[in-house]
Order: structure tokens, then sequence, then C-alpha cells
């Protein structure tokens, strides 16, 4: 059978072709190895190894090169400023980029091998290949394609004809896409750098013709791919979020330097989402396989939900999903479990292979479509027309592709310890006999293996460690999975509305003011935005000391945009105060804020109000007229906060989102009040107070910068006439 697949240069799916019959050979952008590899970039590995599993199964033979990028492409001044917190600390404990770049490439190994990914044939070090990547500067210089300028070499975008074909980048569009910022050395905007002249104090650089230096980032994949799979090869993956510049970059060196094409077809798998944006760094939206292991996920759970969705579309991370594969996953184990260990029917010797396998494999070659075919083997797995031998057959053949390591599940029982099966065989006459306190007793002595028993003196055993935990409490993974109220007319008066993470002390004096003060038919909701165990166990105790108090608790960090638009949807007072856990209410706030807000044009009240004139530049004030009140205790009607769109999710962290909250209410025609301050107390900002200056800075410029690219310039300053 032969996989057709959707290739990206041509736009449309096609049959993949290879150079040499029976051999595919491909190549895999790999990870730039100064920090762990999160599950956006693994997705796009995953997607390499399943092209890879189904070429193999369909009796191809492989090659598989993915590079090991251990060249720092960081300015040595942004490394210096401390702009990469991983990098900084390792310098600041001593360490060599190199070793940094050994640590990283070592846990990125790790990763794959705990997704099951199959070893690439080779992972080529871009540290080991510079005198390959000078050698293709060189030609591409000789063809008039690369120009060298104060021992910098840029190519020459316009001089190669195919510019933009993978991409569609070209004209107006080529110069909109170019990301990185502009460079006097360049004849023009659009050129990339081939090689870079070594700024003082960088560590990793190199002799070339042009002076000492080191190779830019595109260069690296050209000189690696045709070293190992020669200047003609069939496959090339990497993510959507490299055809442009990476791979277009790439094409233009490797098809500049050489003449001719070098790679037949380009395939790439779509983004992971989380929190509604693609998952990076930047968005501080990201989750590690070693974060998975905390929370005692099975990583290969992540690759069951991969399976899920086509990896030529954008899929939504959650860790409720998440949960959810893994339950799906330890499901899909334990019938494997049952179909080895105790299994029924008589072998019926139907043709297995054209009954189950084909479609399986159809599915496979149509755009790899995994979905499919695992909806597929799940009609299998009940259908009662066949035995559990003959189904565990068709899973362990079909999972040769899917790579869940079911293999290992059917042989559980047979690899445990003797001691164990000893103890299992006699808990199971004990059970027979009727003995169920010497059953019972005997469970201690499992030693990480668990007995689910069965009808009659059968029992399935399975090792604990890959089984789902028990949940012992309830948590969400987005602000939408709380109860909406937002269409229901409002029933109480006040609600109170708690973010909350770690610091359980700070949760309770916030709390004890506002209950002290709170009229009767008011109501508190607490929200945790992914406080460890032990936190989470004190807030929850503490949110069950009065009726009036309702506590949610996310499994991760929201952000705080996220976490207060879970709280607006749980509301049903008519008006909401949003408390940051630092404030402590001191006396009746309650009252004069609705007094406040009873005036229809006021749209936000609060003790402590902002006022600017330039939206860069602000002063506190705690009575009248503000342009924004702080975010540590302000409240609003509903209605002008549903109005508005509640909090911008963009904002992970709370600095700015004040302002940019109040900045729309004021936008929507409504007066900010300042008023209060007398009646309640600020203490220690844990938050704050636990990040160092350059990490206070680096976030709150963020937010900084989208609030005032959204509202400079607009109506939202107080004027003579207000």
């Amino acid at each position: 059978m032969q996989l057709s697949i959707y290739d990206t240069l041509q736009r449309r799916v096609l049959p993949l072709t290879t150079e040499r019959a029976g051999e595919v050979r491909m190549y895999t952008c790999g990870p730039t190895v100064y920090r762990p590899a999160h599950l956006g970039n693994l997705r796009s590995y995953l997607l390499a190894d399943w092209i890879r599993r189904t070429l193999e199964h369909f009796g191809n033979t492989v090659v598989a090169i993915k590079n090991i990028t251990d060249v720092g492409h960081m300015r040595q001044d942004a490394v210096e400023r401390g702009e990469d917190k991983v990098i900084a600390a390792a310098l600041a404990e001593g360490k060599t980029p190199k070793q940094i770049a050994e640590f990283y490439e070592v846990r990125f190994h790790e990763d794959e091998r705990r997704l099951g990914i199959l070893p690439a044939t080779r992972f080529p070090r871009a540290t080991d290949h510079v005198p390959e990547m000078i050698s293709i500067i060189e030609q591409l210089i000789a063809r008039g394609l690369a120009y060298e300028v104060e021992g910098a070499v840029y190519f020459a975008v316009k001089r190669f004809a195919g510019y933009g074909r993978l991409s569609g980048n070209v004209g107006e569009a080529l110069r909109q896409g170019v990301r990185a910022e502009i460079d006097p050395n360049k004849r023009d905007p659009v050129d990339f750098a081939l090689w870079k002249k070594a700024e003082a104090g960088r560590a990793l650089t190199w002799e070339s013709p042009w002076g000492r230096g080191f190779p830019g980032w595109h260069i690296e994949c050209s000189a690696m791919s045709t070293k190992y799979l020669g200047e003609r090869f069939d496959l090339h993956t990497g993510g959507v979020d490299n055809i442009f510049p990476h791979h277009e970059d790439e094409i233009a060196q490797s098809e500049g330097a050489y003449g001719h094409a070098s790679v037949r077809h380009w395939v790439h798998g779509q983004h992971l989402l989380s929190d509604g944006v693609k998952m990076a760094k930047s968005a501080r939206n990201t989750v590690t396989i070693d974060e998975l292991i905390e929370l005692e996920i099975d990583p290969l759970a992540f690759r069951y939900q991969c399976l899920l969705t086509h990896y030529r579309t954008r899929m939504h991370f959650s860790l409720g999903a998440l949960r959810q594969a893994a339950e799906a996953l330890d499901h899909l184990r334990q019938r494997v479990r049952h179909w080895s260990q105790v299994p029924q029917g008589e072998p019926t010797r139907r043709a297995l292979h054209e009954r189950w396998l084909e479609p399986f494999a159809r599915a496979l070659a149509d755009d790899l479509n995994l979905p499919a075919a695992l909806a597929w083997l799940q009609r299998c797995a009940v259908d009662r027309t066949i035995s559990d031998t003959e189904r565990l057959a068709v899973f362990l053949e079909a999972d040769r592709v899917l790579g869940l390591d079911l293999a290992s599940v059917a042989t559980e029982h047979v690899k445990a310890p003797r001691e164990v099966v000893a103890s299992v065989e006699e808990h199971r006459v004990a059970r027979a006999s009727r003995d169920f306190q010497r059953a019972d007793d005997l469970r201690a002595t499992f030693d990480g293996y668990r007995v689910e028993d069965q009808a009659g003196d059968r029992a399935v055993l399975s090792r604990a460690d890959r089984r789902v935990p028990v949940r012992e409490r309830r948590t969400i993974s987005s602000a939408k999975e709380v109860p909406d109220r937002r269409s229901e007319s409002p029933a109480r008066s006040w609600t109170v509305g708690i973010v909350t993470r770690e610091y359980p002390g700070d949760l309770a004096r916030c709390l004890a003011g506002a209950l002290a003060f709170l009229p009767v038919d008011g109501e508190v909701f607490i929200l945790d935005s992914g406080s460890r165990d032990e936190a989470q166990d004190r807030i929850a105790k503490i949110a069950a000391g009065d009726g009036r108090v309702e506590a949610y608790f996310a499994d991760r960090d929201l952000g705080e945009g996220a976490a207060r638009n879970a709280l607006v949807r749980l509301a049903r007072g008519r008006m909401l105060l949003m408390l940051d856990c630092s404030v402590e209410i001191t006396g009746d706030l309650f009252g004069p804020l609705a007094q406040t807000l009873g005036d229809k044009g006021v749209g936000l009240a609060g003790p402590w109000g902002l006022r600017t004139t330039d939206l860069k530049h602000f002063d506190e004030v705690t009575t009248g007229d503000a342009e924004a009140v702080q975010g540590y205790c302000a409240a609003a009607r509903r209605e002008v906060l549903l109005e508005i769109g509640g909090f911008d999710e963009r904002y992970r962290f709370y600095r700015n989102l004040d302002i940019a909250v109040s900045l729309a209410v004021r936008e929507r025609g409504y007066r900010v009040v300042a008023l209060g301050a007398d009646r309640a107390r600020r203490h220690t900002h844990r938050v704050w107070e636990s990040l160092s200056e350059d990490e206070r800075l680096k976030r709150s410029r963020r937010n900084f910068d989208r609030m005032y690219r959204r509202f400079h310039g607009k109506p939202v300053l107080i004027t003579p006439s207000d």
C-alpha cells in the first residue's frame, strides 16, 4: 500500500514517491536545545514518527534524520540582559553553552522516549557541521545568490526566482512576513543571514572566510539534511510555523547551491493551541512532559490525544481533555489485559488481515487519517464475531503504527515478579474459597501491581503505575468548564470573586474581611489557579467554613484574565467585587460601592484609582473620577462587565489588566470612580514579591504594550468636560 499525504509545496494530497524504490529518506527539523521541548513542539515530532511508522508498516525502509540545533542564536546582549531565564540561570551557575545544550539534548531524547517516538537514524548536531555550512555558503556566493558585508553573509532573496513558492510570501506579503529586526547591513530587508559576525563575548564562534562568526539558523538544516540524505531526498517534515521563514529559506539555500530541488515532499503539522492561542513560551501557556508526570499523567496519554485530531487540523489542548484521553487509554489498556489474561471466545480463523487490518491501513494511506484508523479499531474491539485472542492480535499489529506500547501491557502479567504472581494466586484461591479477609490481606503484598477480580476465580493483573489514579478533587482546565450564568438574571446583590494561587493564609485574611461586611444575600467564589496540592487542601478547608463560599480548583495557572472570566461566568450578583488576596476589607465597603454603582453613569469603582494624561505615567488617587481603578479591589455592575466582553484572556499576568478593563469601561461612556480607601487595607503582594526585577519588568511590559496599542489615541482619558 502507498501513503498519500498533503504536500505543502504542491498544495494537495498526492502519493508519496521516492528516489529509491522501497526506501524513504526523511528529515525532521529537531529541537533547539537551550530549553525543554513543550507539547506543541512534540506534536510535530509525533507527526514525523507516525509517518515513519506508517511507511515501515507499508514495507519501506526509512532513513530518518533529526537535527539538534546546539548553536546559540540569541544575541549576546540579549543573553547578558537575561532575556532567556534558562540560559541566564545556567550561565550564572558557571555552565558553558555546550553544557546547557548537552543537558537539554538528553532531556529531549528522554521526552521522545516517554512519548514512544522511535529514535532517528541519526541526530546530527549543528556544532559538528559548521564546515558543511560554510561550503554551501561559498557555493551561494559563487552563484551570485549571496553577498558579504563586514564579516556577515546574506542571501539575496530577490535573486532566487522561486522564493515564496512554499509559503506564498511574495511581494508585499514577503516584506510584512519578515520578522527580524532591521539589519542595516542588508541590501534588502527581506534578505536573510547565512553567516553572522560574532559580537564581543559570544562563546560559540568559528573561523570562516569572512572572519570569526557563527551560522544562521536556516543554513544548518540545508547542510545536515543533504550530508546524510544526499542532494535529493524524499520527505521533509516540521510544524506549520517552520514554513516561513525557515523552510522557505532552506529551499532557497539548497536549490540555490545545488541547482535543483532537494526535497520531493514537504509535510507540515498544524499548531497545538492552549487557551485559544498557539502553545509557545512567549504566550506562557506551555506544558512539558515533566509537568505531565508531576500531574501523574502518563505521557502516552498525550500521544493518544493527538491520535484523535488530524495532523492538518489545529488541536485544542487542555489538561481536562488530556485527563479524558488518559482515562480512554487506561480503558484500552484494560481491554488488552483482559484479552491477554482472561480471553473469551473460540478462534474463528477468519481472515483478520482483510477484515480489520486492511481498512486500518487504507485510513493511514488516506493522508495519514489516524482518527479514522483508530475509529475502525474501536469497531474491532466490540466485534463479537471474533475471539479476544484474535482481537488482541489485530490491536498489537495496529499498535506498531499507533505506538501506544500495548505489547508491554499485554505481557505485564508474564513479567510480574515471582513473589507477586504467587500472592495473586493465593488471592485467587482465597476468593474462590470465600475467605475474603485473607484475600484482602494479600492485596498488600502485590508490590506495585493491582488486581481486578473477575467472575468466578479469574483475576486481571496490572501495573499500578500504568493505571489512572482516582482524582481526589475535581479540577478545571479552562474558564469555560465552570457553570455559565451570564444569561441568567441576577439573583443576589453582590458576588465577590477572588483569584488565588498558593499562599492560603493570605486568602484566609482576605476572605474573613469580605465575609465580615458582605450583605446577607451575597456570595463568594474562589478560583484557585493551579496551587500545589497542599495549598489546595488548605484552601478547600478555608472555603468550607462558610456556606456562602464556593471554591473551584484549576489544575494549572489559567492566567489572570481567564481566571477572572471564570468568576464572571459564575456570578449571580447584580454587582461584582473582584478582590486580590493581598487586600483586607476593614469596614463596610459594600454600601458606598453599591451607592456609587447605583448611578448608571458609573461603570467601575474601587478604593485605589489611577489618573493619567498619556497612558504612560499614572498617579494614584483615592477619591473622585479616574481613568482606571486598580484591580486589587474593583467593583462593577455585572451588566457592565458583560457589555465590555469580560476580561481579555491574553493578559496572563495581572499587571495592567486592570487598566485595560477600566479603559474598556470608559470607552463605553461610563465613569470610573475611586472611593473607600479608608475601608480597605493592602498587604504585601506575594506574587509580585516572588518575582525578580527582570521578570516583573518583562511580564508587565508585555501587558503594557498590549494595553497601550489597544487604547492609545482612543477617547478614554478624562477631559475638562468630564
